[in-house]
């Protein structure tokens, strides 16, 4: 009987640290993560509009440059980025209309929501998701979207 306790207790202590080192560095003081300035609630506004800009004149260099360098090695090109948006996003790449909520984010993410509206009338909520490159512009890292019942913002 001592020795299944004692076997316990060495599991429970490989356990014990097992989970110290995955989950400590978190329980550790993280430095504080400033919400989002005006400028940069601006700028991330102003890369979703200039992508969506860009789509509706068909520039596709243009567009491909506010995606981030995770989206750019992903599909290596403006072409065939492009071609994913035509094929998988109408309502992004010619929206009938377009309403920008507000921006979200704390220190380098950001998320902007923009309610859509196809040629047919259906509404959709494109959420965006960004990223502070170290230069300071911010790119897009990624956008879903969704079919939205409700009405237009």
């Amino acid at each position: 009987m001592t020795q299944t306790f004692k076997s316990l207790g060495a599991v429970i202590a490989a356990t014990g640290f097992i989970l110290l080192a995955v989950f400590g560095p978190f329980a550790r003081a993280q430095a504080p993560v400033l919400p989002l300035s005006a400028a940069d609630a601006a700028q991330v506004r102003g890369a979703v509009q200039g992508q969506l800009a860009a789509f509706a004149k068909d520039d596709g260099v243009k567009a491909f440059s506010y995606a981030a360098p995770n989206i750019r090695q992903t599909f290596g090109s403006a072409a065939a980025f492009m071609d994913m948006v035509r094929r998988s996003y109408p309502v992004v790449y010619s929206p009938a209309s377009s309403a920008f909520l507000t921006v979200e984010g704390a220190g380098s993410q950001a998320i902007q929501r923009v309610q859509m509206q196809d040629a047919t009338g259906a509404y959709f909520l494109a959420i965006y998701t960004l990223e502070r490159q170290k230069n300071k512009t911010w790119r897009i890292t990624g956008c879903q979207v969704a079919p939205n019942k409700g009405q237009s913002a």
